[in-house]
C-alpha cells in the first residue's frame, strides 16, 4: 500500500514538473518572439553643400550640412546608443579610382523611447575643400557616400541587453542646387560585417529551468 502511494505521489510529481516545464517553455517562446528586439532604422533625411549651388556662387563654402534620421521600431524596447560615427567621402570615377574620405562626425550617445524618432542635423568641414570639389561630375551632380557606425543596448522592462555592433551607409546624389537629388529620404542599409540582432535571454531562462528541473 505504502509503495503503492509512494509510486503515486512519485508519478504526480514527475506530472507536475513535465507540465510545468512545458508552460515554461511555452513562456519561454512567447517572450522570445515578442521580445526580440529589431535594430534601428536609419535615413538620410537632408544633405546640402553651398559649394556645389550654381545660384549662389560660393565654391568656398564646402560645409556639409546634413540631417539623419534614427528610427526605433521596437513597441516595448528603448535604445541606448553610443557614440554615432559618420564618415563622408566620394568616389569620381572620372579622376581617381579610389575613395576620398571627405569628412567625419560624431553624434554623441543618447537614449531612444519605444517607438521614437530621432532627427539628428549636423555640419562639418572637409578635410580638404578639393574633396568636394572633385565630387562634381561631368553633368554637374556629385555623388557622396555616408557610411554610420556605432553599437546599441536594448532596454527590456528593467533590463540591458548586451552591445550591437551596427553599421549600414548609403549614397547621395547631389544635384546643381546643392541638396540632394531626390525629395524621398534614403535609407541606410546594413553592411555583411553588421552584427544580427537577437535576444537570447527567454531561452537562458528555459535552459536553466531544464536544468534545474531535471537535477530534481
Amino acid at each position: 500500500m505504502d509503495q503503492d502511494r509512494n509510486r503515486d505521489h512519485g508519478g504526480n510529481c514527475c506530472s507536475c514538473c513535465l507540465s510545468f516545464i512545458f508552460t515554461a517553455g511555452l513562456t519561454s517562446l512567447f517572450l522570445w518572439l515578442s521580445l526580440r528586439p529589431d535594430k534601428p532604422k536609419c535615413w538620410i533625411q537632408e544633405f546640402y553643400i553651398p559649394a556645389l549651388n550654381k545660384s549662389h556662387n560660393s565654391p568656398d563654402n564646402t560645409t556639409l550640412n546634413f540631417m539623419i534620421r534614427l528610427d526605433n521600431p521596437n513597441r516595448d524596447q528603448g535604445v541606448y546608443y553610443d557614440d554615432v560615427h559618420l564618415s563622408f567621402s566620394n568616389t569620381n570615377t572620372t579622376t581617381n579610382s579610389s575613395v576620398l574620405l571627405v569628412a567625419n562626425y560624431t553624434v554623441p550617445k543618447f537614449y531612444q523611447g519605444h517607438k521614437k524618432k530621432a532627427k539628428k542635423p549636423g555640419h562639418v568641414l572637409p578635410v580638404n575643400n578639393q574633396t568636394v570639389l572633385r565630387a562634381v561630375l561631368p553633368n554637374g551632380s556629385a555623388v557622396f557616400r555616408v557610411d554610420l557606425k556605432t553599437q546599441v543596448r536594448f532596454k527590456i522592462v528593467f533590463w540591458k541587453t548586451k552591445r550591437y555592433r551596427i553599421e549600414v551607409g548609403a549614397d547621395v546624389e547631389v544635384n546643381g542646387d546643392g541638396v540632394k537629388a531626390h525629395k524621398k529620404n534614403i535609407r541606410m542599409r546594413k553592411s555583411d560585417s553588421s552584427t544580427r540582432l537577437r535576444s537570447y535571454f527567454p531561452i537562458c531562462v528555459l535552459m536553466n529551468l531544464l536544468v534545474f528541473f531535471a537535477n530534481c
